[in-house]
């Protein structure tokens, strides 16, 4: 549903309030569906839950198009600032469960619930203390969700960014699937969580990298080439035969993923029309988060007694996405009549 109310982003005085109020209805429905899931019946939660589902793409793709009224103008400045972003997905994806885990164990899951959405409420002040961008000209119209998809798969620079967004989210998500079923055999069940823990370091690492050299050249073809650096990552991982070489090998895959996804929203940034960036931002994200899903769901039910057939599927599968980017943008364009 994220798609279909990111209009409102594109269209808004300021972005920045829309994010804010997305935030705190993110805070409070999660709130109120925690104390309410011991004392009402489950669909009540459950429904809550759906409509705080509903405000996460604003908080993190609407975050994100924000970036270049925060950076400036300079090339330069916005990629450093993606590598940043970058970098705050990998901390709070590494962060936000361990916080979760330890308060929980600490007090209860309750606490934990109402901490995170305690922390959505409060990050609702920390974005409207973010630049303000320049207003949009009342002139030109805003497009809707469904037009916005349309110039994205019509448009090559963001047809191929979608596509390989979302053929790397859901190849990278196969790792932990593959840090589970290797992990008797690395150590014991301890060694699944090392796995993912040294894959999340590495994605720091490559975004740390990326903010002192950020990447260089057309975002449209940076893409093409890390999406194969990413299955490269892939192909290691799946033939490390040992813990420590497979430790190595999730590291190298962090550093590999957070190059790629730094070249996402500078294609993002630098294809998309500005009427219609929030939207765009927005629609990529949020197939991305559902290409994830798709990718641990499918490596779960692939991988059988061939604990590595997932990583080696997803890695061609890659590549034959990022031959196929290369091949659409070698293609003549066809002269408008």
């Amino acid at each position: 549903m994220g798609p279909f109310i990111a209009r409102r982003l594109d269209t808004a005085r300021d972005g920045r309030k829309v994010i804010a109020i997305s935030a705190v209805l993110h805070g409070v429905l999660l709130g109120a569906a925690a104390i309410l899931l011991p004392i009402t019946w489950p669909l009540v939660p459950a429904v809550l839950l759906c409509a705080s589902g509903v405000c996460g793409p604003m908080l993190t793709g609407g975050i994100s198009s924000r970036l270049p009224a925060i950076a400036g103008p300079a090339q330069r400045d916005q990629r450093r600032a993606q590598s940043w972003d970058v970098a705050s997905y990998g901390l709070s994806g590494t962060l936000g469960p361990a916080a979760v885990a330890w308060i929980a164990a600490a007090a209860e899951p309750l606490a934990a619930t109402l901490a995170l959405a305690a922390a959505a409420v409060i990050g609702a002040g920390a974005v409207l203390a973010l630049p303000r961008q320049e207003p949009r000209d009342a002139t030109v119209e805003v497009p809707t969700p469904a037009r916005t998809l349309r110039l994205i798969l019509r448009s090559g620079p963001l047809r191929r960014t979608l596509g390989l967004t979302v053929t790397v989210a859901f190849s990278v998500a196969t790792l932990p699937i593959h840090a589970v079923a290797v992990a008797p055999e690395a150590g014991g069940a301890a060694a699944a969580g090392t796995l993912v823990a040294a894959y999340g370091a590495g994605n720091l690492l490559g975004s740390a990298g990326l903010m002192l050299w950020p990447l260089r050249g057309a975002a449209d073809r940076l893409m093409s080439a890390l999406a194969v650096l990413v299955a490269a990552t892939l192909t290691v991982v799946a033939l490390a035969p040992t813990l420590e070489t497979s430790l190595a090998a999730f590291g190298l895959a962090g550093i590999g993923n957070a190059m790629f996804f730094a070249a996402t929203p500078a294609a993002r940034s630098e294809y998309a029309p500005v009427e219609s960036r929030g939207q765009v931002f927005i629609w990529v994200g949020a197939l991305k988060i559902a290409a994830g899903s798709a990718g641990t769901a499918a490596a779960g039910t692939t991988i059988t007694q061939a604990a590595r057939a997932p990583l080696v599927l997803v890695s061609t599968f890659t590549v034959v996405a990022a031959t196929a980017s290369v091949a659409d943008r070698s293609r003549p364009r066809r002269s408008k009549p």
